[in-house]
This record gives C-alpha cells, structure tokens and sequence, in this order.
C-alpha cells in the first residue's frame, strides 16, 4: 500500500499477493520487496505487474545463491542489497546484477558468540559500507566491518530485559542525520534511541 502524505486517508494497492517481510527504495525510487516464502528478493518499478528477482529465487537453502525466509532489506548508493536471511542467520550482500550473494555478517550457524547470529532481522548500511544488523534471538544490536569475521555489539547483548541498555527482541533499525541509532524493541514495546560510538574505521 501507498499512502500519499498529503491525505493519509485512502491506500493505493501498487503490489498485490506477497507475503512481504522487507520493503526498501533505491535513490531511482525503485521499490524492493522481500518474499519469505519465495526466498526472494523483487525489484519493483512503479506500475510493474512482475518484480524482477534481485536475490534468491532458486528454493530455499543456504548456498551462495539462495535464501532462507529472508526478512529485512536495504539497498545502498551503488545498488547493492543487503539482505537479513533470518534461518540461515546470515546477512548477504547481493550486489546489482550478481548471481549469487556475499556473506557480510554471521553465516556460522546459529549462536551467540560475536561470529553467529540469531534469526537476525533488521538491517542497515552506514555509508562506510558498516552493517548494522539487529541480531533478533540475541537481543543485541550487532555491527560488522567490511570483510571482518566477527561482530562488535554495541547495543544491548546483557540478556533479554526492559531496562535502557537492554532489548527484547529488536527488529528495524533506522538511523538519523546525527548518526543516532534507533531501534524497534519489539517485545518492550517502545522504540529506543542510542548514540552509538562510531566505529574506529569508519572515521
């Protein structure tokens, strides 16, 4: 659905029949829309009746080339999708036109330690080329530098809990001009703001 923000009162359908888990726009306002049960990707122009699939799109599994109910996206400056492929607890980087995507964060299996992830969710890309992933299952907020093998956790991670520092099942991650994080606490039921440390290589 599209709501313009003129008048919020009236929806118009622009893409029928999709179990959409993720939604992102690239700067060409292409619409980019993650189907869990397809385990695919779809880059949508406005008024297309069949997306063109991005990532994905050859069964579910965990090899280079496929997904596993991927949920969350993000699309960078270069056209680059960054995809939480949350059962495999990975996040994969399918750059435009590839055929197959990289691994940027997790993709050990599941775990807890700073080289696994948990059913990760939200995602996001500084313009660094630094993942954001929210690692769901973990209740931490992880960050993964451009080709490192293990995560820095720099929000949550001290047990699932309602205090300040703590989260509880967090999803989409969002952030501002300042350079602020914020976070879907979900099963707080709040949205939470943290002034994270930049990350060393980023500066």
């Amino acid at each position: 659905m599209r709501w313009p923000r003129r008048n919020g009162t009236q929806g118009e359908i622009i893409i029928e029949n999709v179990l959409c888990t993720g939604i992102a726009m690239d700067k060409d306002k292409y619409l980019y829309v993650s189907e869990c049960e397809r385990n695919e990707v779809r880059k949508w122009l406005m008024g297309e009746k069949i997306g063109t699939i991005v990532a994905g799109g050859r069964g579910q599994g965990n090899g280079f080339n496929q997904l596993n109910s991927p949920s969350c996206i993000f699309v960078d400056q270069d056209y680059s999708v960054y995809i939480s492929d949350e059962k495999n607890h990975r996040v994969m980087k399918w750059i435009k036109d590839a055929t197959e995507g990289i691994i940027v964060a997790g993709g050990q299996g599941e775990g807890n330690d700073l080289a696994r992830l948990s059913c990760p969710r939200g995602v996001i890309v500084d313009p660094f080329g630094t993942v954001y992933v929210a690692d769901t299952k973990n209740n931490r907020i992880v960050r993964w530098s451009k080709e490192a093998e293990d995560g820095t956790v720099v929000v949550g991670g001290n047990n699932q809990g309602s205090l300040q520092a703590q989260l509880y099942s967090p999803q989409g991650l969002s952030f501002d001009q300042q350079g602020n994080l914020y976070v879907v606490d979900r099963l707080n039921n709040r949205i939470q703001k943290f002034d994270i440390v930049p990350n060393s290589s980023s500066q």
